[in-house]
């Protein structure tokens, strides 16, 4: 068992422990990270935080009713004072997250965070969110491999070939991102509820690696993801400052980067930064999971219906104008931009690689040239590309946070949609990228490459949240036809039958029972109900074993 570290304060004593742990303890290691000291902390922060975190998720219902009802999303005028005022910045960055011009991001499996420290990017952002499956054995393991990797003992033996994997010289700095406000833990409930998954994330993330960070003289970072409002932002914060104070280090020990990936974000960075002024470092582009958010939160303008995902690029007017708000936004208060994700793997084929070489450092070179100080990849062998192009532009300097690009990017800009195709076989490769998804998600795996890119939750909610659309406002197709729920339907099952086939003699197949039935229907209710569900993950996690 772990003992409680010694610079903590015990929980109040008229706090009776009413937390019950479902999920086993499945080895030793898992048992010293659910320890009672551990899992007492956790007690306490839901204690804390957790009704304010319910009533922050019942405002974003009633938020979105206002959307639904015709309403835009725009600047508050409650908070002009704070965009206005030149007074104020954030506070200063750790030397250790000055330079971020490669970061890499991947699941939490073992081999794959050994891999991702070792790339020779500037930093690994750990993700237990888009890019994992919520089980509760990866959830647990998840934890255990953070704890190896922050005290440097991390290893792993492949099973299947024998290989060897161990931590190198000059690892990646580590960011790890928590599950979304939005996402429970069913394996752990308190007065008989689900707690947040994203306390347990942070909760015990923080308990088992705050002192092994002090060692090597870093803080424990952070990425937050899906926010939409100041006042969530203002949650975290107080999250951070209150774990803190309960092990007596100093304020700014815990440093968060912001996704912004929501569309009603974009509308209040500067509120957000103001709130988390104390602990956040910078925002990034969360590119995929702001264009799903573009639709959710206008699936009912008519007006506003964006064209096949596929054709939806970062230099479309709307988006171009996310990703340079968000760089003057963060660079006039001291934080830094980091931009998207490049999904592109590599590929043994000479011709698709040196489509994936060009695509790669023609979104690079865009984001160097915005302003953007850093950018994300998703594999390894896509570092080097990543860092050429941002070494060329950076040179010397650590960061751009001296560049301000020009232009006034208003609501009208962020919110106007886009001209594209939309045709059968944008539908199809949607139906393909979001069962296949799907399916090994059900399964247990969050990260899965599909047609040449990594595809992780966000890409599969695009593609449910396009087909929705699309449904909901009776698109004509660029053929002429009407793309109505049956014609969906025929086309579900086709590529459901084809993908079953081709998937046959699949390595998945092999170790695991497949699970395209259950996807592919899970896929058709979430896309033709009349209410848009807020996240696929939510009816998915019900299904997990």
């Amino acid at each position: 068992m772990c003992s409680t570290p010694p610079s903590a304060k015990h929980s109040p004593s008229h706090i009776e422990q009413r937390m019950i742990v479902t999920g086993s303890a499945f080895n030793k290691e898992a048992e010293s990270v659910l320890s009672d000291e551990a899992l007492s902390f956790v007690e306490l922060l839901v204690e804390t935080f957790g009704l304010r975190l319910e009533a922050l998720l019942e405002k974003r219902l009633e938020t979105q009713v206002s959307f639904d009802q015709g309403q835009l999303p725009d600047f508050r005028k409650d908070t002009k004072a704070i965009r206005d005022s030149t007074a104020w910045r954030v506070s200063p960055i750790p030397n250790d997250l000055l330079d971020r011009r490669v970061e890499i991001t991947g699941p939490i499996d073992r081999k794959m965070v050994i891999n991702a420290l070792n790339s020779g990017a500037n930093v690994f952002m750990c993700c237990f969110e888009d890019a994992t499956s919520p089980t509760w054995e990866n959830m647990v393991n998840g934890q255990i491999n953070m704890r190896a990797a922050n005290d440097g003992s991390i290893t792993h033996l492949d099973p299947k070939n024998g290989k060897s994997y161990a931590l190198g010289d000059n690892p990646a700095t580590l960011i790890m991102r928590p599950r979304g406000l939005h996402l429970k833990e069913t394996h752990i409930q308190l007065n008989n509820q689900a707690i947040p998954g994203c306390l347990m994330d942070v909760g015990l993330y923080f308990f088992h690696n705050y002192a092994s960070r002090a060692k090597q003289e870093q803080g424990v970072y952070f990425y937050i993801p899906k926010l939409e409002s100041m006042e969530e932002a203002a949650w975290w914060n107080d999250v951070f400052t209150f774990m803190e104070n309960h092990f007596n280090v100093p304020i700014g020990t815990i440093r968060a980067t912001v996704l912004i990936e929501t569309l009603p974000a974009v509308f209040q960075m500067e509120e957000i930064l103001y709130a988390m002024k104390e602990h956040i470092v910078g925002m990034n582009c969360g590119r995929w999971d702001y264009i799903f958010s573009y639709i959710k939160t206008l699936k009912h303008h008519k007006d506003r219906v964006l064209p096949d995902r596929h054709a939806v690029g970062m230099d479309t007017p709307f988006l171009d104008a996310y990703s340079k708000r968000l760089i003057q936004t963060c660079h006039r208060r001291g934080a830094l931009a980091i931009g998207g994700m490049s999904a592109f793997i590599p590929s043994k084929d000479p011709t698709q690689m040196a489509f994936v070489t060009q695509k790669v450092i023609e979104d690079k070179q865009r984001e160097s040239a915005n302003g953007h100080d850093g950018t994300w990849v998703a594999h390894p062998h896509l570092v080097t590309l990543a860092r050429e192009i941002f070494d060329q532009k950076l040179k010397s300097r650590p960061n751009q946070l001296d560049v301000m690009p020009e232009g006034n990017f208003d609501a009208s800009t962020l919110l106007s949609p886009c001209e594209g195709p939309k045709n059968e076989a944008g539908v199809r490769k949607n139906i393909r990228i979001a069962v296949l998804y799907m399916e090994a998600w059900l399964r247990g795996v969050g990260c899965v490459p599909i047609f040449g890119l990594m595809e992780d939750a966000a890409t599969a909610e695009i593609s449910r949240a396009n087909i929705w659309q699309w449904l909901k406002h009776q698109v004509q197709l660029d053929d002429g036809r009407l793309f109505t729920d049956s014609l969906f339907k025929q086309w579900l099952q086709e590529e459901t039958v084809a993908m079953k086939v081709e998937a046959m003699h699949s390595e998945a197949t092999q170790d695991h029972v497949r699970k395209f039935d259950e996807a592919s229907a899970v896929f058709y209710q979430l896309s033709t109900d009349d209410d848009f569900a807020d996240f696929l993950t939510l009816p998915c996690y019900e299904m997990l074993e």
